[in-house]
């Protein structure tokens, strides 16, 4: 069990810094530019070791490539539509990054910044911290923010973030992983398996936007009750206009309880992961963009359209505008607190 540090770069004279965690079979590297989780290595059913994360091998990379590869976003991720809200009567105009609407906390958001950093070698994981002043891209409230990155025996990873504020404000942060079982670079993940514990969705409009309703995954594309490669529907353009998933996921169990999002199997390789959370959503996301904008990943890897899977546990996307969806609402003397668990698993 170990965590080993070094200088990953510099951007405007500030030093960027890599950790790397070991701990029995797992191996993983974080990042302190966006809170990046760069590498995580696990081995197959024979023992064979990969790096699973889609990332890059230096800064430069990170700061050129759009998708937000393994990075926490906040301070509220995914979208809110028009880029406002409203807290306590009062309207907050936020940053429009992705126009008219916010995207993953605008355009400096938790993703694009340097989050400072203490390492736990006796608890193999590394500590991430990052204060965003009052009116920060629009919204109201000083925040202080948390990631910890801990490797756990099970062989597992655990991801909690955590926040404060000093005035009402919205807070949903996500850790915004990409996933290959076979191996980062290895192609498209359309014939690995996925279930997710949810029987309803949240449709989305032409932006993104969701429409409010709470719609039964039964009979859809978006039915993944039973393990099923992932790419079976991504040919239905009348449900998967972009030709793979952007959509949130409305998980069943009593939110703020750990209980397992989802189930992901290379059948290949044997490699597995669940992925459990507190939180009451989870998005899909299939790395959709790459088919436009190509990304050149560690090692020279081709990053093209479904080159990963995401999924992103949260809260609702437009949650401070849609009255039944769950509130991201944080008051001062309360504390977020978002605990994400990822055990791997051989299958």
């Amino acid at each position: 069990m170990s965590v080993h540090r070094t200088v990953f770069g510099e951007i405007d004279g500030q030093a960027v810094e890599a950790f790397d965690l070991e701990r029995g079979s797992l191996r993983a590297r974080v990042v302190t530019y966006g809170a990046v989780l760069s590498e995580m290595h696990v081995p197959d059913r024979s023992g064979r070791t990969e790096d699973i994360a889609l990332g890059y091998d230096d800064l430069e990379s990170y700061l050129r490539f759009r998708g937000s590869a393994g990075a926490v976003c906040g301070r509220y991720a995914n979208r809110i539509a028009d880029g406002r809200i409203t807290v306590d009567g009062q309207v907050f105009q936020l940053s429009q990054n992705e126009p008219p609407n916010h995207l993953h906390g605008g355009f400096k958001g938790f993703s694009k910044r340097v989050w400072n950093a203490e390492p736990d070698g006796a608890g193999c994981a590394v500590r991430l911290t990052l204060h965003r002043p009052d009116g920060d891209e629009g919204y109201p409230g000083a925040v202080a923010a948390a990631v910890t990155y801990r490797l756990l025996d099970e062989p597992a990873l655990e991801i909690v973030m955590e926040a404060t504020t000093d005035k009402p404000t919205v807070v949903n942060m996500a850790f915004h992983g990409y996933w290959n079982l076979a191996g980062h670079g290895a192609g498209s993940v359309r014939d690995q398996l996925l279930a997710i514990d949810a029987d309803r969705y949240t449709p989305v409009g032409p932006d993104k936007i969701p429409t409010g309703v709470l719609a039964p995954v039964t009979g859809t594309a978006f039915d993944f009750g039973q393990e099923r490669p992932i790419g079976a529907f991504f040919e239905d353009r009348a449900q998967l206009p972009e030709g793979g998933y952007d959509h949130n996921f409305c998980l069943t169990g009593a939110g703020g309880t750990l209980r397992r999002a989802a189930r992901a199997c290379d059948p290949a390789s044997g490699r597995a992961l669940e992925i459990w959370t507190d939180q009451p959503g989870v998005q899909l996301y299939t790395a959709n963009h790459f088919a436009n904008l190509p990304a050149v990943g560690k090692g020279g890897a081709a990053y093209g359209k479904h080159a990963g899977f995401a999924l992103e546990t949260q809260v609702f996307p437009n949650s401070p505008n849609v009255p039944c969806f769950p509130s991201a609402l944080l008051r001062p003397g309360e504390v977020y607190r978002h605990t994400m668990r990822i055990p791997f698993l051989i299958a």
